[in-house]
């Protein structure tokens, strides 16, 4: 900006026409040139080491500053040589340059003949090299040119490069030095609040699988309002649900093995007494009696493995829109349809039975749900009597919900065990009722299904007498995740 400044004031008031070309007016030249950079009044004054030339085309000096500064380089004289130092004087003077600091090491890019040559063509050129004190020294040489011609050029030096280098690197001290403490202070930050949390989480995590121990238990890091927080939520969430799991199968091992052990030991004293006793009456009644116990445990073992299945399938099998409505009726048409079924309680639908109930989830665990309700009913029911089967939608704030029931004309249910009914191998049958002909499974595995699909089951007593087991699954909506079950 400051060469371009220098040419258009010397084009305009320091050139004069000529016979063949416009020309310099060498005084005006100097005049411009003192005006325009006035020399320094004050030594101390601190200024750019600035140079300013004014060429004609053939390379001759019509103008330099230094000149018409009088400026005189000092330099301060060595110390008298001894024998011993006079070999010093070989040495290059840029010997002190070359040891100064600098970024990357440089050399001259344009020579004076290339720029002067190159500005006569009207071409800007700009270049660095060493001066005799070896310090860096960036040129720019700018044609002087009036229309087309080229009358002269003007060369800027500055010597100061490497005092404006060394003053931006003291600036940028400041804000290096700020940047490190930023990210100092940063990963600090960082370790506190996001590794050491994570940390802990990572050692809990293995004191849980090195100790035994079955849940998480985490309550500071949990207070976190943060991801962290919510991961530390749900691992603790996930290892309890893990650990109910664990319960619940102990507790599932512990009754199934005290179930068993009934059958077994009334088998063992059966037989026992049997080989004890020599009356062959007696001998047949206890066969009898071992012979039940055998179907018995034969059905409890079937009912266990039953349960076990549906679990699984439950748990691992994918989510479907099922036809509620269909499935109720499939249902009662094909006891209706069961031969043999005339001496034990119908099975009737309440109608009508609407046809839009849509729930999500798997078609055969829902159908053994509703068999296991139906048939439960008909073993409470007198053998004239009628289970009814009813099916509502029932539109709420969270999308409507299908309600189900399975109502019977038995005796009805104890208020103290409408929920009883629902523990495994709990029993309570009708007087008359065949001895071991239920293993106490049926609406545990219907509650566990119902509740692995996000609804509920409850029983309840009819106001007419009887009973009514009443199921509710929410209605199917489109991307609704498997809901989450709590295995207690």
């Amino acid at each position: 900006m400051q060469g371009d400044l220098i040419t258009n004031v010397l084009i305009e008031t320091a050139t004069i026409p000529g016979e063949v070309a416009p020309q310099m007016n060498e005084p005006a030249v100097r005049q411009v040139i003192l005006r325009l950079l006035p020399p320094q009044r004050d030594p101390n004054e601190p200024r750019a080491d600035l140079r300013v030339q004014v060429l004609q085309p053939d390379g001759t000096v019509v103008a330099d500053t230094d000149v018409l500064y009088g400026k005189v380089d000092r330099e301060a004289l060595p110390p008298p040589q001894t024998g011993d130092s006079r070999e010093a004087e070989n040495e290059p003077k840029e010997r002190d340059a070359a040891s100064s600091w600098r970024i990357t090491p440089w050399r001259a890019t344009t020579s004076d003949e290339e720029a002067r040559r190159r500005a006569l063509l009207g071409e800007i050129t700009a270049g660095q090299r060493l001066n005799d004190r070896g310090e860096r020294v960036v040129a720019v040489t700018i044609p002087l040119r009036r229309v087309q011609a080229v009358i002269g050029m003007v060369v800027l030096e500055s010597a100061d490069a490497e005092r404006i280098l060394a003053n931006e690197r003291r600036t940028m001290t400041p804000i290096v030095l700020a940047a490190f403490a930023v990210i100092g202070l940063s990963s600090i930050l960082l370790a506190l609040v996001i590794a050491q949390p994570l940390r802990r989480l990572a050692q809990a995590a293995d004191r849980l699988r090195l100790t035994g121990a079955t849940r998480l238990h985490l309550p500071d890091i949990r207070k976190h309002k943060d991801e962290i927080g919510d991961l530390a939520n749900a691992l603790e969430a996930m290892t309890n649900a893990l650990a109910d799991r664990i319960d619940a199968n102990e507790r599932f091992a512990a009754d199934v093995s005290h179930e068993i052990k009934n059958p077994l030991a009334s088998i063992r004293s059966a037989l026992d007494t049997a080989r004890a006793i020599k009356d062959p009456a007696q001998q047949a009644r206890l066969l009898g009696i071992a012979a039940t116990d055998v179907n018995r445990l034969d059905r409890l073992v079937t009912d266990i493995s039953r349960a076990s299945r549906i679990e699984t399938e439950t748990a691992r099998g994918d989510l479907d829109p099922v036809n509620l409505g269909k499935l109720l009726s499939d249902l009662a048409q094909s006891y209706a349809a069961a031969p043999g079924e005339a001496q034990g309680a119908r099975v009737s639908l309440d109608h009508p039975i609407p046809m839009d109930a849509i729930v999500r989830g798997q078609e055969g665990p829902l159908g053994q749900v509703f068999r296991n309700l139906i048939d439960n009913a008909r073993s409470f029911s007198p053998p004239a009597g009628m289970v009814t089967v009813s099916l509502n939608v029932m539109r709420v704030r969270d999308g409507g919900v299908a309600r189900a029931s399975v109502s019977d004309e038995g005796p009805g249910i104890p208020p103290d065990n409408l929920e009883t009914i629902f523990d495994r191998f709990y029993t309570d049958r009708p007087k008359g009722a065949a001895f071991g002909g239920n293993s106490g499974l049926g609406l545990s595995i219907a509650r566990q299904i119902v509740t692995a699909h996000g609804g509920r089951i409850w029983a309840e007593n009819r106001d007419g007498g009887g009973a009514r087991l009443v199921v509710e699954l929410p209605l199917n909506r489109p991307g609704r995740a498997r809901p989450e079950v709590n295995a207690a």
